[in-house]
């Protein structure tokens, strides 16, 4: 019987060969994918039987890289307008000058159709999770009196349109999103600082 793959082997390798797709094309043989990670043909079909589980493996893995990195940028605050703006420019921080990898990977599994839905449907449920605590603090922001009245649920959403949106303006353009963060700051979330009411 075969041994089950060592995860942080298996997780290195798929880095490895997103890094190659991405730079030789998904049309790349097997034989010549496996050639370029320095391994035989056989053993990257035992570890990925498609190239879709390549991608998905590495998504996985930096998706939960950034939620590590992103977190920590987030813990620094307590005002729930600070935490929102430390999200956004946590993730854009994370990806800087890397942001091609993500939009490789996402436009990877979206071609391949294989789990297609079953991924997104992951997905959506951690950045849910993720959605509905920064919201429910916008709230309770609201009734302490630290929030200006807004709509919880679409001030998050706009922040996350905002973030993915400028990834791939960063890939097609090269935007400096310095002058962005400043504007979406000082126009949308700073405004909706308060502080509490004297009681």
């Amino acid at each position: 019987m075969a041994r089950p793959p060592e995860p942080e082997k298996r997780l290195e390798l798929a880095r490895q060969a997103v890094e190659v797709l991405e730079r030789e094309g998904l049309d790349i043989s097997t034989s010549r994918l496996a050639e370029a990670l320095g391994i035989n043909r056989s053993t990257l079909l035992y570890h990925f039987p498609t190239r879709a589980r390549i991608i998905e493996t590495a998504l996985e893995a930096l998706l939960t890289e950034q939620a590590i990195f992103v977190l920590a940028r987030i813990e620094q605050h307590s005002h729930p307008i600070d935490r929102l703006y430390a999200q956004l420019r946590a993730v854009h921080a994370f990806h800087a000058g890397r942001e091609g990898r993500i939009v490789f990977m996402s436009q990877a599994i979206a071609a391949s159709g294989e789990r297609m839905a079953s991924i997104i449907a992951v997905g959506n449920q951690v950045f849910e999770a993720s959605r509905r605590a920064a919201a429910d603090r916008i709230r309770e922001g609201i009734a302490s009196g630290t929030v200006a009245d807004c709509d919880a649920d679409a001030l998050v959403n706009t922040i996350r349109a905002v973030t993915d949106g400028f990834m791939v303006q960063r890939v097609m353009t090269g935007l400096d999103l310095g002058p962005v963060h400043e504007l979406i700051w000082e126009h949308l979330l700073r405004p909706l600082k308060r502080q509490p009411e004297a009681t």
